[in-house]
């Protein structure tokens, strides 16, 4: 029996200004990016999607979020508004992926809670005490202020953004646990870091280029998302250096490189595969397939919703299953813990100011501002001092 051949959509006319895109919306390009306007299959003349683009047509052509055409701004306006401004961050790196994929998913989190058509100015009190809960019962007390943090931030945008004429109101409870709460959760918690012993076990078991990121994580307290994105460039294996600006606060970073660590860095780039994206060519670590470690990618949106956005962690993942298989593994210690244990050992040689450097931390002082930079020697006295702590105890046997 032959196949009935499926009838391609056609535009209305031919000066008509969209066309139907493949997945079945009226769309057109426009600043290099689809915009769609409703789903040609009810409307097939195209009648709706014409009058929604002229509507947006303006704001569209201008590189604008179209602004609501209601009686007021709902949670999806705000979000729509909110996320494509951090997205322009982003894209311009002024803004960490990861913190974009954070502002994304806490946006989607509010969408549920409170419905993405309802108005911004009907959200009251309760409506926060109730989120506030519903938080609580998801994280502990640290997460939990964080996120509180970020929806407040989200809804002062509304505000600074003229979207709202008033400032919302949170009522007294939607606010971030306090200090004394937050000390006791970390007291019970426990240290989030590592003992040289159990680091030894695991930089023996870690196969290559974890066991490269690991060594790296520990000797220049790098996390995930330095590995992932650490360029050759950086790296001077022959004087054992690595020069790499952190990305969350665009502070400088110089750091010595033991000997342990660029003999690994040396073995993950003779067996580093062929990278699928010509934008991954100088990365240091890729995985075994060819990709980021960590990636988060924006996709275009659905039609009514937001943004889409995508985010792995394999570093993560890898070193949480590491952990597990060598019984190492505790609640809240991931690979992070690396740059926890670097920053706690590292300090303990008494020189903070080149931890802080080798760290990237960015202090909000008078000293900081000053200095223009730090003499290779206490750099190397720091990563030392950690190696002898790391490394000393074995090598005395």
């Amino acid at each position: 029996m032959a196949k009935t051949k499926r009838t391609r959509p056609t535009k209305p006319y031919p000066d008509f200004p969209l066309f139907p895109h493949a997945t079945g919306r009226w769309a057109k390009k426009i600043r290099g990016k689809f915009c769609y306007f409703g789903k040609v299959a009810t409307d097939p003349k195209g009648q709706a999607a014409l009058e929604q683009w002229l509507e947006q047509k303006d704001d569209l052509l201008a590189g604008r979020v179209p602004r609501p055409k209601v009686n007021g701004v709902t949670i999806r306006d705000l979000a729509n508004r909110y996320l494509s401004a951090k997205r322009d961050l982003m894209e311009n790196r002024e803004l960490d992926p990861r913190t974009f994929a954070e502002m994304y998913a806490c946006c989607e989190r509010i969408g549920k809670a409170f419905g993405w058509d309802r108005l911004i100015t009907d959200i009251v009190a309760d409506d926060f005490d109730g989120l506030r809960r519903q938080l609580a019962k998801r994280w502990g007390v640290e997460r939990l202020a964080v996120e509180i943090k970020r929806v407040r931030s989200l809804f002062r945008y509304a505000f600074d953004s003229g979207l709202i004429d008033i400032p919302v109101r949170y009522g007294a409870a939607f606010r971030p646990p306090s200090a004394r709460v937050l000390r006791v959760a970390r007291s019970q918690r426990g240290p989030r870091m590592f003992e040289a012993a159990e680091l030894r076990r695991i930089i023996a078991a870690a196969k290559q280029p974890l066991g490269a990121m690991v060594l790296v994580g520990i000797n220049c307290g790098f996390g995930n998302s330095d590995c992932a994105t650490l360029p050759k460039s950086a790296l001077d294996l022959k004087g054992g250096w690595v020069n790499f600006p952190r990305g969350k606060t665009g502070v400088n970073r110089r750091c010595p490189l033991w000997p342990e660590t660029v003999a690994a860095i040396r073995q993950a780039l003779e067996a580093r595969p062929t990278p699928k994206s010509n934008q991954d060519r100088g990365l240091v670590f890729l995985t075994p397939t060819g990709l980021r470690w960590v990636a988060t990618a924006v996709s275009e949106p659905a039609e009514g919703a937001p943004l889409k956005v995508h985010q792995s962690n394999l570093v993560a993942i890898r070193f949480r299953r590491l952990l597990r298989s060598l019984k190492l593994r505790r609640h809240g210690l991931g690979f992070y813990g690396l740059r926890h244990t670097f920053e706690t050992i590292g300090g303990d040689s008494r020189d903070q100011v080149a931890v802080d450097h080798i760290m990237g931390h960015a202090r909000n002082d008078m000293a900081s501002v000053y200095r223009e930079r730090i003499d290779d020697d206490r750099l190397v006295a720091v990563t030392e001092h950690v190696r002898a702590w790391l490394f000393g105890e074995q090598e005395t046997k």
